[in-house]
């Protein structure tokens, strides 16, 4: 048996339930990222109207459907959000407990490259019938410096480095949350970031999840005290406005 299931990610589909609804579309006015127009797969976040994650996730396309590869935790609370949303359209959102997401550093048939950081490694969508390598894909992610699920919940998506691993659209139009999250990029206002920092130099006061196991943390750190940004990242955007 292959190991390259990663058992703490879900999917979510997204189905339309008449032959003139259009998933795509509705998305769309939700999410961060271009749905209609860019190639999936792709990274997104469903944000709060003040710019918060939710959650982030990748969005893949099925046919006339979508399928969103989100943190496990956080699944049922994205079909309860993307619901409230829908009001009277005909569309269904649950979980598809069918699929896995799935893995590997190296390339692999049929896997598409992570389409947040070519370093990731390759995701694809099938059957859960396979050994877990959750571990491993952890420990590779942090090595990277990128931060995803809970480690980024209610911080502001700038914050999370979504414009440095392509996680939104300036071009799209509107979305939930686009007001605040245009508005920290044309003002360089993003004076906070996410961070994966060694135990040596964690600070318990901007701390978000700890990783004892692997000597790392993810935490929220003011730009002007990061001296060691991961190498995707650009130096110059640690230089915000004053």
């Amino acid at each position: 048996m292959s190991m390259t299931k990663l058992a703490s990610r879900a999917i979510i589909r997204l189905s339309p339930t008449a032959p003139d609804e259009d998933v795509r579309k509705f998305l769309q006015g939700l999410v961060t990222q271009d749905v209609v127009l860019g190639a999936l797969p792709t990274y997104a976040a469903l944000l709060t109207p003040q710019g918060k994650v939710i959650a982030d996730f990748i969005v893949w396309a099925d046919g006339a459907d979508l399928l969103l590869d989100v943190a496990a935790d956080q699944a049922d609370g994205v079909v309860k959000r993307l619901s409230m949303y829908r009001l009277r359209r005909a569309i269904a959102i649950a979980r598809d407990d069918a699929l896995a997401v799935h893995w590997s550093p190296t390339p692999r048939e049929g896997a598409a490259p992570d389409p947040r950081l070519a370093e990731l490694g390759y995701r694809w969508l099938a059957p859960d019938d396979d050994a877990a390598v959750d571990e491993a894909y952890l420990a590779h992610r942090l090595s990277l410096g990128v931060a995803e699920g809970a480690e980024i919940a209610d911080l502001l998506w700038l914050e999370c480095n979504a414009v440095e691993l392509n996680g939104v659209s300036f071009t799209k139009g509107c979305y939930v949350g686009q007001e605040n999250t245009a508005r920290m990029n044309w003002r360089q206002k993003v004076n906070r970031r996410v961070v994966v920092v060694p135990a040596a130099q964690s600070r318990p006061d901007r701390q978000r999840v700890d990783y004892p196991a692997l000597g790392l943390s993810v935490e929220h750190w003011r730009v002007d005290d990061i001296t060691n940004p991961p190498a995707w990242f650009a130096q110059e955007d640690l230089s915000p406005e004053a």
